[in-house]
Protein backbone atom coordinates (compact mmCIF):
# COMPACT_ATOMS: atom_id res chain seq x y z
CA UNK A 1 0.00 0.00 0.00
CA UNK A 2 1.57 3.18 -0.87
CA UNK A 3 1.71 6.48 1.64
CA UNK A 4 -0.96 8.49 0.26
CA UNK A 5 -3.36 5.19 0.49
CA UNK A 6 -2.39 4.28 4.28
CA UNK A 7 -3.15 7.83 5.08
CA UNK A 8 -6.37 7.88 3.55
CA UNK A 9 -7.36 4.75 5.06
CA UNK A 10 -6.16 6.16 8.61
CA UNK A 11 -8.42 9.51 7.86
CA UNK A 12 -11.29 6.95 6.98
CA UNK A 13 -11.30 4.77 10.21
CA UNK A 14 -11.13 7.97 12.24
CA UNK A 15 -14.15 9.07 11.39
CA UNK A 16 -16.33 6.77 12.70
CA UNK A 17 -13.87 6.99 16.44
CA UNK A 18 -14.38 10.50 16.20
CA UNK A 19 -18.35 10.51 15.90
CA UNK A 20 -18.88 8.11 18.26
CA UNK A 21 -16.97 10.52 20.80
CA UNK A 22 -18.79 13.22 19.62
CA UNK A 23 -21.66 10.77 20.61
CA UNK A 24 -20.68 9.81 24.14
CA UNK A 25 -20.08 13.73 25.01
CA UNK A 26 -23.41 14.63 23.92
CA UNK A 27 -24.87 11.42 26.27
CA UNK A 28 -22.33 12.15 29.19
CA UNK A 29 -23.96 15.83 29.51
CA UNK A 30 -27.72 14.52 29.21
CA UNK A 31 -27.56 13.48 33.41
CA UNK A 32 -26.39 17.11 33.63
CA UNK A 33 -29.54 18.83 32.14
CA UNK A 34 -31.91 15.75 33.70
CA UNK A 35 -30.42 16.99 36.94
CA UNK A 36 -30.98 20.18 36.54
CA UNK A 37 -34.72 19.66 35.28
CA UNK A 38 -35.18 17.84 38.37
CA UNK A 39 -34.62 20.83 40.53
CA UNK A 40 -37.95 22.61 39.24
CA UNK A 41 -40.19 20.81 41.54
CA UNK A 42 -43.94 22.07 41.45
CA UNK A 43 -45.01 25.26 44.40
CA UNK A 44 -47.51 24.98 46.44
CA UNK A 45 -49.59 28.03 44.69
CA UNK A 46 -50.32 30.25 47.90
CA UNK A 47 -53.63 32.32 48.20
CA UNK A 48 -52.58 35.35 50.99
CA UNK A 49 -56.16 36.32 50.81
CA UNK A 50 -57.31 33.11 53.39
CA UNK A 51 -60.35 33.89 55.28
CA UNK A 52 -60.61 32.34 58.64
CA UNK A 53 -60.38 28.91 59.26
CA UNK A 54 -59.27 28.20 55.56
CA UNK A 55 -56.42 26.25 54.86
CA UNK A 56 -54.23 24.73 52.14
CA UNK A 57 -52.46 21.47 52.10
CA UNK A 58 -50.76 19.56 49.67
CA UNK A 59 -48.19 17.36 51.25
CA UNK A 60 -47.70 15.40 47.79
CA UNK A 61 -45.44 18.38 46.67
CA UNK A 62 -42.92 17.08 49.24
CA UNK A 63 -42.28 13.31 50.71
CA UNK A 64 -38.99 13.73 51.78
CA UNK A 65 -36.92 15.51 54.79
CA UNK A 66 -37.90 17.21 58.01
CA UNK A 67 -41.40 19.05 59.09
CA UNK A 68 -40.89 23.04 59.75
CA UNK A 69 -43.63 25.26 60.93
CA UNK A 70 -43.59 28.54 60.93
CA UNK A 71 -46.17 30.88 62.80
CA UNK A 72 -46.99 34.43 62.10
CA UNK A 73 -48.31 35.86 64.57
CA UNK A 74 -49.20 39.60 63.08
CA UNK A 75 -50.80 37.37 59.91
CA UNK A 76 -52.29 34.83 61.94
CA UNK A 77 -51.19 32.19 59.43
CA UNK A 78 -48.67 29.07 59.81
CA UNK A 79 -46.83 27.59 56.62
CA UNK A 80 -45.53 24.31 56.80
CA UNK A 81 -42.60 23.27 55.10
CA UNK A 82 -41.24 19.35 54.18
CA UNK A 83 -37.54 18.89 53.23
CA UNK A 84 -37.30 23.00 52.74
CA UNK A 85 -40.64 22.43 50.11
CA UNK A 86 -43.90 24.71 51.22
CA UNK A 87 -46.51 22.01 51.80
CA UNK A 88 -49.34 23.89 53.39
CA UNK A 89 -50.75 26.84 54.86
CA UNK A 90 -53.31 27.17 57.15
CA UNK A 91 -55.15 29.95 59.18
CA UNK A 92 -54.32 30.08 63.19
CA UNK A 93 -55.53 32.13 66.57
CA UNK A 94 -53.00 32.64 68.65
CA UNK A 95 -52.58 34.38 72.30
CA UNK A 96 -55.28 36.92 72.84
CA UNK A 97 -53.85 40.16 75.08
CA UNK A 98 -52.63 39.05 78.32
CA UNK A 99 -52.06 35.52 76.78
CA UNK A 100 -49.87 36.51 74.11
CA UNK A 101 -48.14 33.19 72.28
CA UNK A 102 -44.38 33.56 72.85
CA UNK A 103 -41.91 34.04 70.20
CA UNK A 104 -38.81 31.85 69.40
CA UNK A 105 -37.93 27.89 68.73
CA UNK A 106 -39.91 24.97 70.12
CA UNK A 107 -39.57 21.45 69.16
CA UNK A 108 -42.85 19.24 69.74
CA UNK A 109 -42.31 17.26 72.60
CA UNK A 110 -44.96 15.54 72.72
CA UNK A 111 -48.54 14.58 70.62
CA UNK A 112 -51.84 13.26 72.01
CA UNK A 113 -54.80 13.10 69.25
CA UNK A 114 -56.99 13.69 72.13
CA UNK A 115 -56.17 15.63 74.87
CA UNK A 116 -57.99 18.17 77.27
CA UNK A 117 -56.92 21.20 79.36
CA UNK A 118 -54.80 21.12 82.50
CA UNK A 119 -55.64 24.49 83.05
CA UNK A 120 -58.56 25.65 81.70
CA UNK A 121 -61.79 24.17 82.68
CA UNK A 122 -61.11 20.59 81.32
CA UNK A 123 -61.43 22.25 77.80
CA UNK A 124 -60.62 19.75 74.53
CA UNK A 125 -57.56 20.32 72.55
CA UNK A 126 -58.16 18.07 69.78
CA UNK A 127 -54.66 16.83 68.05
CA UNK A 128 -52.77 18.65 71.00
CA UNK A 129 -48.68 18.58 70.08
CA UNK A 130 -46.93 20.43 72.46
CA UNK A 131 -44.23 23.01 72.56
CA UNK A 132 -43.21 24.52 76.08
CA UNK A 133 -43.96 22.80 79.65
CA UNK A 134 -46.47 26.02 80.85
CA UNK A 135 -48.92 25.42 78.02
CA UNK A 136 -48.39 26.46 74.89
CA UNK A 137 -49.05 24.23 71.99
CA UNK A 138 -50.54 23.35 68.65
CA UNK A 139 -54.00 22.06 68.59
CA UNK A 140 -57.72 22.86 66.91
CA UNK A 141 -59.67 25.11 68.09
CA UNK A 142 -61.70 28.07 66.74
CA UNK A 143 -60.36 30.12 64.47
CA UNK A 144 -62.31 33.71 65.00
CA UNK A 145 -59.52 35.99 62.52
CA UNK A 146 -57.77 37.54 65.47
CA UNK A 147 -55.58 36.57 68.46
CA UNK A 148 -58.27 34.41 70.62
CA UNK A 149 -56.53 31.79 72.25
CA UNK A 150 -54.90 31.50 76.02
CA UNK A 151 -51.67 31.35 74.53
CA UNK A 152 -52.18 28.36 72.57
CA UNK A 153 -51.62 27.85 68.38
CA UNK A 154 -54.84 27.09 67.07
CA UNK A 155 -55.74 25.50 63.61
CA UNK A 156 -58.92 24.47 61.67
CA UNK A 157 -59.78 21.15 62.88
CA UNK A 158 -58.86 18.98 59.64
CA UNK A 159 -55.61 20.67 59.07
CA UNK A 160 -54.65 20.39 63.35
CA UNK A 161 -55.19 16.31 61.83
CA UNK A 162 -53.38 16.72 59.07
CA UNK A 163 -50.22 18.23 60.92
CA UNK A 164 -49.98 15.73 63.55
CA UNK A 165 -49.81 13.02 60.86
CA UNK A 166 -46.96 14.78 59.19
CA UNK A 167 -44.92 15.71 62.69
CA UNK A 168 -43.24 13.81 65.06
CA UNK A 169 -41.85 14.58 68.67
CA UNK A 170 -39.11 16.85 67.89
CA UNK A 171 -40.38 18.77 64.79
CA UNK A 172 -39.35 22.55 65.03
CA UNK A 173 -42.02 25.19 65.12
CA UNK A 174 -40.88 28.56 64.33
CA UNK A 175 -42.63 31.33 66.12
CA UNK A 176 -42.02 34.64 64.91
CA UNK A 177 -43.34 38.29 65.55
CA UNK A 178 -42.93 39.39 62.00
CA UNK A 179 -44.79 39.25 58.48
CA UNK A 180 -42.62 37.16 56.09
CA UNK A 181 -44.07 36.30 52.97
CA UNK A 182 -44.08 32.08 52.25
CA UNK A 183 -40.81 31.99 50.38
CA UNK A 184 -38.86 33.95 53.17
CA UNK A 185 -40.79 32.78 56.18
CA UNK A 186 -38.52 29.68 56.66
CA UNK A 187 -34.74 31.27 56.29
CA UNK A 188 -36.31 34.24 58.24
CA UNK A 189 -37.09 31.99 61.15
CA UNK A 190 -33.88 29.91 60.62
CA UNK A 191 -31.92 33.48 60.37
CA UNK A 192 -30.66 32.73 57.70
CA UNK A 193 -29.42 35.33 55.03
CA UNK A 194 -31.82 36.40 52.64
CA UNK A 195 -31.63 34.55 48.95
CA UNK A 196 -29.07 36.97 46.65
CA UNK A 197 -31.00 39.01 44.66
CA UNK A 198 -28.41 38.71 41.63
CA UNK A 199 -29.30 34.78 41.68
CA UNK A 200 -32.63 34.46 39.29
CA UNK A 201 -35.12 31.42 41.11
CA UNK A 202 -35.76 29.00 38.78
CA UNK A 203 -39.28 29.09 37.00
CA UNK A 204 -41.75 27.36 39.41
CA UNK A 205 -44.16 24.88 38.34
CA UNK A 206 -47.17 25.67 39.86
CA UNK A 207 -49.88 23.06 41.36
CA UNK A 208 -53.42 24.09 41.57
CA UNK A 209 -54.64 25.67 44.60
CA UNK A 210 -56.38 23.38 46.68
CA UNK A 211 -58.29 25.53 49.74
CA UNK A 212 -60.06 23.99 52.37
CA UNK A 213 -62.12 24.80 55.55
CA UNK A 214 -62.97 23.33 58.99
CA UNK A 215 -66.27 24.69 58.55
CA UNK A 216 -69.39 22.61 58.79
Amino acid sequence: MSLSAALMALVMNSVPAQAMMAHEAVMAQQPVVQAAQAVQQPELEVDESLDPGEFVWQPELSSAGPVEVVVSIPQQIAYVYRGGTLIGVSTVSTGRRGHRTPTGRYPITQKRAEHYSNLYNNAPMPFMQRLTNDGIALHAGQIPGYPASHGCIRLPLAMARNLFRATAVGTVVHIVDASPTAQTALRLARGEPAAPASAPPLAPVTAPLVVASSAP
